[in-house]
């Protein structure tokens, strides 16, 4: 779960990515969030008030080992991926509104990530096990979704013939990284994943699937339109597993192995997740336009 793919390969073929997102990005993308708050507002407070709580209900059920409990709090309290930025591109979601929300999230993490882990492991630990403020960590997810784009926007503005040569080349190859990155983590876990899958598995899913219902299901009950909803479940339904893997084995942090089960578990489970919820809802896109249709 720490291999290099994971640590090192994943950041930068999601860097690679997010490049292309920026290609069919303009500012107005942008400003259209800010006429529209709505969709952003509800999508914080599902990730940073509800997402929580749920999780903390879910380790309660599931009658989870300490370790893991805290593991899965860990991933509950970690912002949404960049991931999520790309499946969003891939099922019509509203990504200028993905890339607003990570970034937004990103920073509130550097406040509510360590308070809601150390509450955690106060509750559930013996030893009381806590971690500090995770500047670098903010500074990594920021460059890896924030550079990228601004560089694709720039060559968009720029240079609109050229993004629009590359846009369907890069959409097809982030299909391709996206197969190989999640090939790469069930062989690198080949060994490992039925006993991750023993201990932990149900909850995650539980837990995945909950966040992408409730990602998508509470904006659209607030009048949210369907771009945008989409665009919530995708970031609040992909977690930054790579982010709770990181700091469960950092020796600085919590330095423990069974912390970061639960996220390495996610991390497998939250790409087929991903994609059968983006599958399901332009399904549904598509019956209600059909419908519509006189």
């Amino acid at each position: 779960m720490d291999s290099a793919l994971t640590l090192i390969g994943l950041p930068i073929a999601l860097g690679i990515i997010m490049l292309g997102l920026g290609l069919g990005l303009t500012m107005a993308d942008f400003r259209r969030v800010a006429q529209h708050p709505r969709a952003a507002v509800i999508a914080l407070v599902c990730q940073v008030l509800v997402l929580p709580a749920l999780c903390f209900c879910l380790v309660l059920a599931f009658d989870l080992a300490p370790e893991l409990a805290v593991g899965m709090m860990l991933l509950a309290a970690s912002p949404g991926g960049t991931t999520a930025n790309l499946y969003s591109h891939l099922f019509g979601g509203h990504v200028a509104l993905n890339i607003t929300l990570t970034a937004i999230n990103s920073v509130l993490a550097v406040f509510t990530l360590p308070i809601l882990v150390n509450l955690s492991a106060a509750y559930f630990l013996p030893d009381g096990r806590s971690i500090g403020l995770q500047f670098d960590k903010v500074l990594q997810v920021f460059a890896i979704v924030l550079v990228p784009v601004a560089i694709g926007m720039l060559i968009r503005a720029r240079m609109p013939q050229v993004a629009e040569r590359l846009n369907r080349p890069v959409r097809i190859l982030s299909v391709v990284v996206l197969v190989a990155v999640i090939a790469g983590a069930v062989l690198g876990e080949r060994e490992n994943i039925a006993d991750y899958f023993v201990s932990v598995g149900l909850a995650v899913l539980a837990f995945n699937l909950l966040s992408l219902a409730i990602g998508y299901g509470v904006p659209r009950l607030a009048g949210v339109d369907r771009s945008a909803a989409t665009a919530a479940g995708f970031e609040i339904g992909i977690h930054n597993s790579t982010l709770a893997i990181t700091i469960a084995l950092s020796p600085a942090l919590l330095n423990s192995t069974q912390m970061a089960i639960p996220g390495a578990v996610y991390g497998i489970v939250m790409f087929f997740t991903a994609a059968a919820f983006g599958y399901l809802v332009t399904r549904v896109g598509a019956r209600s336009a059909t419908a519509l249709t006189p």
